[in-house]
């Protein structure tokens, strides 16, 4: 139940792509992407996994990609992957989408309501982030008058970059950044009240876009604990880093030992892991009326 999966090999299709998650194969004009329990913290993967991870990061994207299906279609193909084996249908059970190909719009579209991590800092030493300037004696971790749409550079390797607006606006035209932006906005708007109900706050949330058959759709994941900062609205209190339902709890750990944030990056000690995995579950709980 509670194996870890770092590694697939998929025999019968060929390897398209291994992210820093999803291992991704190829089945003609389709993709069969495969979250496993690998966990990245400052870009590097680690070397342990978090169990039932990549089955939250499915659920999760599954329900949102429904969800926000009225506002943007996204790449989901909604059928299981029956042509697997009896023993790689078991091993991926849970863990599995079929998509559409889309060629991948090259940046991420955050969304921040609240200011918190990189926001933060860059709003102590500038009193703006991505170019907004925001106003002053704002506390960490204060809600925003109304969220903000801080784009940045998508990179394969190394950091991602924020932009501005008119720098995204250079890079995929004026049109297309507009229809970002709002589509991101509303997406996160929706999904936060949703999230609020069940008592998780959506302190900021990144969405990756695609081109699919000329149309512009949702692609990868969607308001995970992994692309999302997901706080408790109990206890939340802003002047102050807030508890988190996702990887913050790795970060924090690996800040704790001063790791260089260069690989290799160290192994998890077990009460981290439990920890982590918890956190996982315990959203997908909250959002979803499951452990």
């Amino acid at each position: 139940m509670n194996e870890v999966i770092l590694d697939t090999n998929i025999e019968s299709f060929t390897p398209f792509k291994r992210g820093k998650v999803r291992d991704i194969y190829e089945l003609g004009d389709r993709l069969l992407i495969i979250a496993t329990d690998r966990i990245s913290a400052f870009d590097v993967v680690l070397p342990n996994g978090i169990p039932q991870k990549g089955k939250v990061l499915t659920a999760l994207s599954l329900f949102w990609f429904g969800f926000t299906q009225g506002i943007i279609p996204n790449h989901l193909i909604p059928e299981e992957p029956s042509f697997l084996s009896e023993e790689e249908r078991q091993l991926l059970d849970g863990r599995a989408m079929i998509v559409k190909k889309a060629y991948p719009v090259p940046v991420e579209c955050i969304v921040r309501g609240y200011l918190s991590g990189s926001a933060w800092k860059e709003y102590q030493s500038s009193g703006a982030v991505s170019g907004l300037k925001l106003g002053e004696g704002l506390l960490e971790s204060e809600k925003l008058e109304e969220p903000i749409f801080t784009p940045s550079t998508k990179a394969e390797t190394g950091h991602d970059v924020n932009i501005t607006f008119a720098e995204l606006q250079d890079l995929v035209g004026v049109e297309l950044a507009a229809k970002l932006r709002e589509i991101s906005l509303n997406i996160y708007l929706k999904a936060s009240e949703y999230a609020e109900d069940r008592g998780i706050i959506i302190a900021d949330t990144k969405f990756e876009f695609g081109i699919a058959e000329g149309e512009l759709v949702l692609i990868d994941e969607l308001l995970t604990p992994d692309s999302s900062r997901f706080w408790s609205k109990e206890g939340y209190e802003p002047g102050k880093p807030q508890p988190s339902f996702d990887k913050q709890f790795v970060r924090d750990y690996l800040e704790a030992i001063a790791w260089d944030k260069n690989p290799p990056a160290p192994e998890l000690p077990p009460e981290v892991v439990q920890e982590t995995s918890k956190k996982y579950l315990e959203a997908h709980r909250r959002l979803l009326g499951a452990g």
